[in-house]
């Protein structure tokens, strides 16, 4: 006879649920135009991408320019 396994979780057992998180998920996903993002996060979020393209133009610039093609008029006589 083998034994039951424990659950750690009794989300699954409770038979009414008001403002949890699974029936928040659920909802989300039925109502997708309804659910936007905080404009304080959206701004954050702005910001945090003008940053990055700041750090990553300043490192573009500081960096050693390299030729990718360079003349190979020089190889072609071998």
């Amino acid at each position: 006879m083998t034994r039951q396994k424990k659950t750690r979780s009794l989300a699954d057992k409770v038979k009414i649920r008001t403002g949890k998180r699974k029936d928040f998920k659920k909802w989300r996903h039925e109502n997708p135009d309804q659910v936007t993002s905080s404009t304080r996060f959206s701004q954050k979020k702005r910001q945090q991408r003008k940053l990055q393209a700041a750090r990553k133009q300043a490192r573009q610039e500081a960096g050693p320019s390299i030729e990718i093609h360079p003349d190979t008029t020089e190889h072609k006589d071998d």
